[in-house]
């Protein structure tokens, strides 16, 4: 198994820490060919039109969404918003993933906070019974999620933060800033 991180702007370094405590082998991914030999691959958190323009200018739109026809791909926090078909406004996106994403939703940086998620699905995958302690920061919104896309959590209003289709996944949330590995572990799971 190896898992690539976009390793264009954002925190990629702490995924791929992430991964190596999971026993994964990880390649960090700035070019097309960087794809080559990946089981997956992890869009980190940043800022989404830094992520989009510099994707532009290495061509890796094209190979990022050839890659996911085929390939488990997980956009977290800003890699949410590049993964999905619509973030309501002018960016470069992959539009792999049937979600719309509103983008720094919960507001500026001083409104970042931390919560306890229920979320049957990775509870089920990584047979544990205790919740999810997600950190959101600057976090965009799962707006709706459509087609064969389905919900995986949601805050306690109804608000959604965590959807898949398939073996896309997206959050809004930063697992990789948690000492937490059962995401990264539920997304191998995809990969495999």
């Amino acid at each position: 198994m190896k898992i690539g991180v976009l390793a264009l702007q954002g925190d990629f370094a702490e995924h791929i820490s992430m991964l190596k405590r999971i026993g994964v082998e990880t390649a960090e991914v700035r070019l097309p060919k960087h794809l080559d030999g990946l089981d997956g691959l992890i869009i980190p958190g940043g800022e989404s039109t830094t992520i989009g323009k510099l994707a532009v200018a290495y061509d890796l739109i094209e190979p990022l969404k050839q890659f996911g026809k085929s390939h488990a791909i997980w956009g977290t926090c800003a890699g949410a918003i590049f993964l999905s078909k619509d973030a309501r406004s002018n960016q470069p996106l992959l539009g792999l993933m049937d979600i719309k994403v509103q983008r720094n939703a919960f507001g500026r940086q001083v409104d970042s906070f931390e919560t306890d998620l229920e979320i049957d699905e990775l509870m089920k995958a990584t047979g544990t019974e205790h919740p999810y302690h997600a950190i959101f920061i600057r976090a965009p919104l799962i707006e709706s999620v459509h087609g064969s896309a389905k919900i995986l959590s949601a805050l306690d209003d109804g608000r959604i933060v965590a959807a898949q289709e398939g073996h896309l996944l997206a959050t809004s949330f930063h697992p990789e800033l948690t000492s937490d590995p059962r995401f990264h572990e539920y997304f191998i799971s995809l990969a495999s």
